[in-house]
């Protein structure tokens, strides 16, 4: 068989080991995977460098940092959406369920955050539809319980729009990833700039939503993920009965789960874990939650997201092989368990028939350093 492209003389990092080896590519799809150091030619000779399957990102703001750089700059969309795919090839990721809000404040001008969703939604679609992207691109929709147009947006996504992910998001305070009230009156107050008068009116109000709407939009949501024919997840729970709710919806990805205790609920429950890049290199939650590594240290850690910062997918990745000294086990949390938890069969692994989306990395003083990225077979980094 004639190949694209033979990466040879590499460390390949497959689902359950790493050996010498090397990896063939002829379109858009792996056609074989050899062991020993050989370097055929017309080979690429890798010197080592690990050869990865391209990562796989379940949760970003990364696309809401590119719309809206600055408070209330509102950036032009498309060129937002087209350096946001930039960067993230840039970092090794190569597929990404691009996180997206639902639901909206919109009656209260002093609290007000509008809806953007289906227009965003429409311009990632366009753009994919038109090529336009270098990676592969889902929606991700985060279903705001807490809000007051949530069931009106999700009544604006259909079937047609390939919904990967619907994940349940409650950040009414006092509770979850802001249990305590101290620490969201830290974030709301330094990033809003509010007083404390008006931050003491924001939590009522919103206490206020939940306790009106918060049940009927958690059903809504529920409902919608399985008109989609998405996957169903939670965010930040906190408590047992907590997991066992979403065990009741049928969730099968837990995000960011707050405590041991939620992270264990979820194992008995059959539901993956996913943790946060940033948690992991940081080696804490900046909101005082659970580190990424204590849950790692009690295998209750299946799957990482690189959050808000896009780097630390694979960084965080390989400081979990290390810990672990199982890179194979680390690599899998950014490319075969999100793969298989999302139910893409077509990638995530190093394996003849699969897609062909590569990185490249070799370790410098421990830190990966990316040589190359490959997107269905094309080099887009």
């Amino acid at each position: 068989m004639t190949h694209d492209m033979i990466l040879a003389n590499a460390t390949l990092v497959l689902p359950s080991e790493t050996i010498r080896g090397s990896i063939a590519v002829r379109g858009d799809k792996i056609t074989a995977v050899a062991s020993g150091t050989a370097v055929p030619v017309g080979a690429e000779d890798c010197e080592g460098d690990y050869i990865a399957p391209g990562l796989i990102e379940l949760h970003t703001d990364n696309l809401e940092r590119h719309i809206h750089p600055r408070p209330k700059v509102d950036w032009p969309h498309q060129a937002a959406i087209v350096a946001h795919d930039a960067e993230l090839a840039s970092v090794g990721i190569t597929t990404v369920f691009d996180a997206i809000r639902v639901g909206s404040i919109i009656s209260d001008p002093n609290k007000k955050y509008g809806k953007y969703a289906r227009q965003i939604a429409n311009e990632i679609l366009s753009m994919r539809a038109h090529g336009g992207l270098k990676i592969s691109h889902h929606l991700h929709l985060r279903a705001e319980v807490c809000s007051e147009s949530l069931i009106e947006e999700l009544e604006e996504f259909g079937v047609e729009d390939r919904v990967g992910i619907v994940s349940l998001m409650d950040h009414t305070p006092g509770q979850r990833q802001f249990s305590d009230l101290s620490k969201y009156r830290d974030y709301i107050t330094g990033k809003y700039g509010m007083g404390p008068d008006a931050f003491d009116g924001y939590v009522d109000f919103l206490y206020g939503l939940r306790s009106t709407l918060g049940e009927k939009h958690e059903q809504a949501t529920v409902a919608a993920a399985k008109r989609y024919g998405a996957v169903l997840a939670s965010h930040d729970d906190t408590t047992q009965e907590q997991v066992r709710v979403s065990s009741g919806y049928g969730i099968h990805l837990a995000e960011f789960p707050t405590t041991v205790e939620a992270a264990r609920a979820c194992h008995d429950h059959q539901i993956a874990t996913i943790m946060g890049g940033p948690n992991l290199v940081r080696g804490g939650s900046h909101s005082g939650n659970v580190a990424a590594i204590e849950l790692a240290d009690m295998d209750l850690l299946d799957i990482i997201s690189s959050d808000y910062v896009p780097s630390s997918l694979l960084l965080g990745a390989v400081q979990l092989g290390q810990h672990w000294g199982d890179m194979a086990k680390g690599i899998a949390t950014v490319t075969a368990t999100p793969a298989r938890m999302t139910e893409l069969h077509d990638r995530g692994c190093l394996e003849v028939g699969m897609q062909a989306d590569l990185i490249r990395f070799r370790l410098t003083e421990g830190v990966p350093a990316l040589r190359a990225v490959w997107s269905k077979g094309n080099r887009v980094a």
